[in-house]
């Protein structure tokens, strides 16, 4: 039984068969097996079929070049009754409720997951899932084996967040990073990335002591260098760690202790001033977009929003440069 099926990979029922996803998605728009439908197709979709009571799960496509691939899912869905049976996988399964109420039975007691806070059911544990409300509830989760937490964790034990709900910041923080971007497949050093930050929220989310580790900076500076030579194209935290001489694991917490910021992230800001120092020599932002490393310039323009809350067409305005043939 699949993850999209059960919502979590190696799902084993503890109870009567859950809600299947093999059925077609009423109403949903359909897409080949691990592909993305359009996002305006699937929002125009989504909308129709909530509005109906329809049942749906969008499972994201996988990022088959990460190293972690093979231990994680994404999935978003929405249920307006009853959504799943008692069931348990042995991931952990991550997320957030988007809208309505999502309700769950989970060790013993009936949890009410809502907007702004963050699901963390353990490994192995039976729960199932059900709309709090006539409403439904829309939700997004990630579930990850937890053999690749332990890969950052170095052998601590499991994290586990009490209740399965929790209102940490650095948890929901670190779950929007893992979460945002469902119509595409994360690349394999922002999947890594996403999974260490994503180890260490919950780690410290579970009430568990930070300890001092060492830094290796010779490490470090030799990653900055490589990713500052490898802006064209997407790099992976093996091949990071190999050119650094360090393992990846620690060479992420050395990158954020040293530098302020995940590697994936550094190479994505380093990337957006490449943009703008061509887009102010004249480029358009389609061939800037590509020159830079991205995938396509609506790729650059998210990212770049994110960093500093405008799109590149705007900025260029701002700076009373025409952006004919860069919008």
């Amino acid at each position: 039984m699949s993850g999209s099926e059960c919502f979590g990979p190696s799902a084993r029922p503890a109870g009567p068969e859950p809600m299947s996803a093999r059925e077609p998605l009423t109403g949903a728009a359909q897409s080949p097996p691990g592909t993305a439908a359009p996002a305006s197709a699937r929002a125009a979709a989504t909308t129709s079929v909530e509005k109906r009571g329809g049942d749906w799960i969008y499972r994201s496509p996988a990022s088959a070049a990460a190293a972690g691939a093979d231990g994680i899912e994404r999935i978003e869905a929405f249920f307006h009754g009853a959504g799943y049976a008692m069931h348990r996988h042995d991931t952990y399964a991550i997320g957030r409720t988007l809208a309505g109420v999502q309700s769950f039975r989970y060790r013993g007691s009936m949890r009410h997951s809502l907007p702004g806070g963050t699901m963390v059911l353990h490994p192995d544990e039976p729960h199932d899932g059900q709309a709090g409300t006539g409403e439904g509830f829309r939700y997004r989760m990630i579930y990850v084996d937890p053999a690749l937490f332990q890969q950052a964790l170095g052998g601590q034990p499991l994290p586990f967040v009490k209740g399965g709900l929790s209102n940490d910041p650095r948890l929901f923080a670190a779950t929007h990073n893992v979460l945002s971007s469902m119509d595409r497949a994360m690349n394999p050093l922002e999947q890594d990335d996403g999974l260490y930050e994503l180890a260490m929220a919950l780690h410290a989310a579970a009430g568990a002591r930070a300890t001092r580790r060492p830094v290796d900076f010779g490490a470090a500076r030799r990653a900055r260098e490589y990713l500052l030579a490898s802006l064209e194209r997407n790099v992976t935290l093996d091949e990071l760690a190999a050119a650094a001489g360090r393992d990846r694991w620690s060479l992420s917490h050395d990158f954020r202790a040293l530098f302020g910021t995940s590697p994936h992230r550094y190479l994505t800001m380093r990337r957006l001033d490449r943009v703008r120092q061509l887009a102010l020599a004249g480029m358009p932002l389609a061939d800037a977009s590509a020159a830079s490393g991205f995938a396509d310039q609506s790729h650059m323009t998210r990212h770049f929003k994110r960093a500093w809350g405008v799109a590149p067409a705007q900025w260029l305005g701002m700076l009373g440069i025409s952006s004919r043939d860069r919008a």
